[in-house]
Formats: structure tokens, sequence, C-alpha cells
């Protein structure tokens, strides 16, 4: 993956991509960007589905790690291409229009992340309501989810500064309680507790490509959220240059991490023992001991908070764009004055993640999430290469032509590796996407 050689060109001062007239503010900096990233890419995934993949792939649960992390940065460099290359708010829905001149396939794609973004959204929110903020207090789960979001839509609606500001302290803080997973874990490991065999051990009757494919799909749920960068590119300084760096930095940030704690884990815990725990890095913290479990249970919220918080900035973002470029109806285009945040698309996308949030289990909304993002992370691989028919006047970077087709091959991978109820949750969303085009469409004319 290359950058064009101009790509170290103009400042956003001096009329360069990243200084496009836009009607958001333009306070995203490069240290913000991957923090953004970052923050959104270590959300919940590996705090709340570690015991998933222990039953996918038994100890060897760091495998699958690895893979879905290869798999996401073949992805990321056609985000860093179109993101550079077009940088506006909206993502893959802009993508795919620019690319197919299609506006019902450019609807579909848009809505696929929106749908995906509110689901995961739902999830979080579960699983913010659930054992981790049980260790603090004893309240019914969906009416908790439900204060959560209504929490979240507020910082949201406040800026984006603000939120990426909190964004700054919630990714610091989610990022030190994986490392202090890591840290206690190795000490339990140097003192004789555990089994480091472990890490090589399989389920009974699964073959490691098995486990290693099975285990991949639901990892990957622990990459996805760095597309939704994409919806900041409007607010971004300097977004040619800043961004390729951001995302791929952020992306193998998150990827070590995770394969360390993917390798602690199972072998100071029985990967039984995960698998049976909504709390599966609790139980790594409960055998090395030294952290009150309090400690933790709070880092974890934090994170699951900072994870559902970047997804509705994502999903009341992509709202915005796809209204600007008439996919949606024109009030989610309206801004909250003085603050310059898309308030319509806010109060719209959470109150559709609400709605949510009283269906499904945190591993059926996870596997819908990954298949609505397989469908987008498609149409947009190949959208970068249909695309290179379109030079622009400015450099942008520009990825190796293998990596998105290798990147087509891992999503359609993966989508053969989907349950039949999840293509039909994903199905039934997509259905009542083409309904609401039909009617956007009818209302404009």
């Amino acid at each position: 993956m290359t950058d064009s050689p101009t790509a170290t060109g103009p400042h956003p001062s001096d009329g360069s991509a990243g200084d496009e007239p836009t009607r958001l503010r333009r306070a995203v900096t490069g240290p913000l960007l991957f923090l953004f990233i970052l923050g959104d890419v270590l959300g919940a995934g590996v705090y709340a589905l570690v015991g998933v993949l222990a039953d996918e792939a038994g100890g060897v649960l760091w495998l699958p790690l690895v893979v879905a992390l290869a798999m996401a940065l073949l992805t990321a460099a056609s985000y860093a291409e179109l993101v550079t290359k077009y940088p506006r708010a909206g993502g893959s829905a802009v993508f795919a229009q620019r690319a197919f001149g299609r506006p019902w396939l450019s609807f579909l794609v848009g809505f696929s992340m929106l749908a995906a973004g509110v689901t995961s959204a739902a999830g979080l929110s579960l699983a913010f309501a659930g054992d981790y903020l049980g260790t603090f207090l004893d309240v019914p789960a969906v009416p908790a989810a439900l204060v959560f979001l209504a929490l979240v839509a507020a910082l949201n609606a406040r800026g984006i500064r603000e939120s990426l500001r909190a964004n700054v302290v919630m990714t610091a803080v989610e990022l030190s309680g994986l490392l202090l997973v890591v840290v206690l874990g190795a000490l339990a490991l140097g003192r004789g507790d555990g089994d480091p065999g472990r890490i090589g051990q399989l389920p009974d009757g699964v073959s490691l490509g098995a486990a290693t494919l099975g285990g991949a799909l639901i990892a990957f749920y622990s990459f996805v959220g760095f597309e939704t960068s994409a919806n900041l590119a409007e607010e971004v300084r300097d977004v040619r240059r800043v961004y390729p760096r951001a995302l791929f930095g952020a992306l193998l940030t998150a990827g070590v991490v995770y394969v360390l704690v993917g390798l602690v884990a199972p072998a100071v815990v029985d990967p039984a023992d995960l698998t049976a725990s909504s709390g599966p890095l609790l139980e790594v913290v409960k055998v090395a001991g030294g952290v009150p479990l309090e400690v933790f249970s709070l880092v974890a919220l934090v994170a699951v908070a900072n994870g559902a918080l970047l997804t509705m900035i994502m999903a009341s973002r992509l709202s915005f764009g796809m209204a600007e470029e008439g996919l949606l109806p024109a009030a989610l285009g309206r801004v909250l004055p003085g603050r310059r945040t898309p308030v319509v698309a806010i109060v719209t996308t959470t109150a559709v993640a609400m709605a949510l949030t009283t269906t499904g289990s945190l591993e059926d909304l996870a596997s819908t999430v990954v298949l609505l993002l397989l469908l987008v992370f498609l149409s947009t691989n190949v959208a970068v290469l249909v695309l290179r028919r379109d030079p622009v006047e400015h450099a942008h970077f520009r990825a190796w032509t293998a990596v998105p087709v290798l990147a087509i091959g891992s999503c359609l991978g993966l989508l053969t590796q989907q349950e039949a109820r999840h293509w039909l949750l994903a199905g039934a969303l997509l259905l009542v996407g083409t309904v609401l085009y039909l009617v956007a469409r009818r209302t404009r004319i």
C-alpha cells in the first residue's frame, strides 16, 4: 500500500482536499482521529466476546483474532483510498453512489451501515447493563440500557469535539484495562497458576481450520468500527495525510493488544469457564488477583460506553451524509445551531437503537452486525476498483490493486460462514430499508 507521490503536499489551508467547504466543524486532529478509531475498534469486542470465541475456538482463540486483523487491514486499505479521494460524510454509501450510480444500491449500502450501527449500539447497551453493571447496581437490564443510550445521545448532540475529548479519556481507560489483563495474566502464569498449554487446545471434535474460520467470523466483530471513521471525513483536518496513518496505526495497535489478551485469557482461565461467563475478562482478574473486581468492572463499563458513543457518532453522521446526498429525508440533514451537530439524525438513530434493545442476544446481534458490515465492505472493496477510472486532481492514498481483490475474497469467505438465522435478521432489516427508500423517493418527487 502506498501514498501517491505527492501525498505530502499542501496543508488544508493551501486548498487541499481536506479543506473542501462543509457545514460541519473541522475539529478532528490526527491524534483525535487515531484515538477515535482505536476507541471504536477496542470497544466492547474483547471485553464481551472472549467467551464466545473460547466456545468456538477453545484455547486457540488468539488465532482467529490474527486472521480477523489481517482481513480488517485489507478492507481498511480500500477505506483509506476512498476517504482521501472523496472526503465527504456518508462513507460507504457515497462511495457506492459514485462507483455504481444506482441510488437504490447506495441507499441499501448506507442503510446496512446504519442498521449495523444501531444494532451494535443496542447490543453494547445490553452489555453495559449486564454483569459488569451488576457489580455495582441490581437494576433491570432493559431500562438501564435505555437510560444509557439517552446519555450517549446527549453527549453526541453536545458536539464532536466534546464527544472526542470524552473518547480520549475512555480509550485510555479501556486500553489500560486490556493491558492490565495481560499484565495480571502474565503474573499469574509466572507464579504457576493456569496452564500455558491450553493456548494450543481445540474444542472436542473441531478442526483447526473450522475453529479458525468460525472464530474469525466472531473475532471480526472485535475489529469493526474502523469504517465508522469514514463518516468523519468532513470534520478531519488535512484528511488525506492524516486518515491513513490514524487508520492503520489504530488497527495494528488494537490487533497487538487483542492477540496478547487472546493468549493470556485461555492460559489463565479454562476456556470452558470463559465460555460460561458474560464477563470473561473478569474471570482472568479473579484468578490473578491484586485488583478489586469493582475496579475492573468499571473499566469494562467505560469500554462498552465508549464503543456505544463512537458507534452512535457514526450512525448520526452517516444519516446526515445520506440526507445530504438525497438518499434519506432532508430533515436528517438539520444541524443544531451553535453546536453544528446533526441533531435530528442523533435523535432518530438513538430511538431505533432503543427499540432494538428489547430483541436478540449479544451473540446474535454481533453476528448480524458482522453480516451487514461484510455486505458494506464487499461494496466498498468493489467500488475502490471501479473508481480507479475516476481520477481526481488532488493526491490521495492508493492501495495496491491486489489488496482490494483479496479483501473481496475475505468478505465472501466470511459470508459463507453466516448462519441462516442471521441472514434472516439481516434480510428483514434490508427489507425495511427498501421500503424506507421507496417512501423517501416518493416524498421527494
